[in-house]
């Protein structure tokens, strides 16, 4: 049981079930928000043009919505916000306090692997080594 527990608060697994519900619950919802309120009120920006925000080039099928565009950003905006205010930022604030209430202690925010150090110490050993000049082309002159 202590496995499951482990593997289900792993971040990936939370963040990937953020993710679905998000996508599943909010669509309708948000959707029908920026059609039925957004959308009205950005068309009227259109002028007395039915198509609102839209033009056409040449012809039906040459349809260019703007409003629909924007609706779409003001959609995503919106989920953005839903996600970060309900659901990232609570597990964000209980793993802080969980690690606190353990005495563990606090998450770094971005940890260097040990790959990425050990291959920086070898190019800075290498230029030091070679005097740190380099021909054109980037070739190092032959000592």
């Amino acid at each position: 049981m202590k496995g499951f527990k482990d593997f289900v608060m792993q971040g990936n697994v939370i963040d990937l079930a953020v993710g679905v519900v998000i996508g599943g619950a909010f669509t309708a919802l948000i959707g029908a928000f920026v059609d039925n309120l957004i959308q009205p009120v950005i068309n009227v920006f259109g002028g007395g043009n039915v198509n609102g925000l839209a033009f056409k080039i040449t012809n039906d099928a040459t349809l260019v919505d703007i409003g629909a565009i924007l609706s779409a950003v003001i959609a995503f905006l919106i989920t953005a916000a839903v996600v970060y205010f309900v659901f990232v930022l609570p597990i964000s604030h209980a793993r802080k306090l969980d690690r606190k209430r353990r005495g563990l202690p606090e998450e770094e925010e971005t940890a260097v692997s040990e790959d990425i150090v050990l291959l920086t110490e070898i190019r800075d050993a290498l230029t030091a080594h070679r005097g740190g000049t380099t021909q054109p082309g980037g070739t190092t002159p032959q000592v």
